[in-house]
């Protein structure tokens, strides 16, 4: 399995306008950060999580192809405002794209693309497909999801478990229940704004103790605002086991069959991390 990085960042994205900030003035390239949203390559799919205001740029940046699915966490712009792009996979596929969502997003998304949903289409308008989902396993082909909730302030957001990956992005708050999801993972993605207080977001402190809580093998923080700090410098305070994402960032996850339990190397290559995922 495979996860891009497509952005990092939070609503506003890094550099914001008119801020004359060291973060949003550095020269790092890992200080620039679009709306946050991954690419999971799986054995037989490719699926994005969110579709956000950067999702053409991001497409583009790393050429990708086709899709075959995208699901939605939740409803906020930035992550539902680039939806109308998924036309160009309409006409070089000559299919629907599948959207998987909760009745929520659903609605949300009529309202923002009454157009797509009308029964005399405007010729060329994005095709797509709802499909609802709940909080319990569903499939995407061969590919099994388990969606974790929690609350973004005072709203319902999904973060997905594909394995021993997660992705949970938009969180303030997550049950013991769905908490109890998210044990015995390889790599967690998590939401971690700045170092301040959020209501809506965890904060470095509240991500590093979830963190220590659930002891995933490495744990990536994305959703970040640029009042987290330099990447070079925020970096060089984290745990060893937790990094700052950054936009490109690759994870590459693979399986090793062996008889012995072993305990599992990791990688680093340039913007690209080698995962051995090992089973015995």
């Amino acid at each position: 399995m495979e996860v891009i990085f497509l952005g990092t960042g939070t609503s506003q994205g890094v550099p914001v306008i008119a801020c004359n900030c060291e973060v949003c003035k550095s020269k790092d390239p890992k200080d620039n950060r679009l709306r946050s949203s991954i690419i999971i390559n799986t054995s037989s799919n490719t699926i994005l999580i969110d579709s956000g205001p950067d999702f053409r740029q991001q497409m583009l940046r790393e050429n990708i192809d086709d899709l075959d699915a995208i699901l939605y966490t939740h409803s906020h712009k930035d992550h539902i405002s680039g939806l109308d792009d998924v036309r160009a996979f309409n006409f070089k596929w000559r299919r629907d794209m599948q959207l998987y969502c909760t009745t929520e997003v659903k609605d949300a998304l009529h309202r923002e693309y009454h157009y797509m949903f009308k029964i005399n289409k405007y010729p060329g308008v994005p095709e797509v497909n709802i499909n609802l989902i709940r909080n319990k396993k569903f499939k995407i082909g061969n590919d099994e999801i388990l969606p974790i909730e929690g609350l973004h302030y005072k709203m319902p957001v999904f973060g997905y478990r594909f394995k021993n990956f997660a992705y949970v992005t938009d969180v303030s708050f997550i049950s013991k229940n769905e908490l109890e999801k998210l044990k015995d993972l390889k790599v967690l993605v998590l939401d971690c704004l700045r170092k301040e207080p959020h209501m809506s977001h965890f904060n470095l402190d509240q991500a590093i103790d979830l963190v220590n809580y659930l002891k995933p093998k490495k744990t990536f923080l994305v959703h970040i605002s640029h009042l987290m700090g330099l990447h070079s410098k925020v970096s060089a305070e984290l745990p060893e086991n937790v990094h700052l994402s950054h936009d490109g960032l690759r994870l590459t996850i693979w399986k090793m069959f062996i008889n012995f339990v072993l305990i599992p190397i990791f990688y680093e290559k340039f913007s690209t991390y080698y995962i051995p995922f090992f089973v015995c």
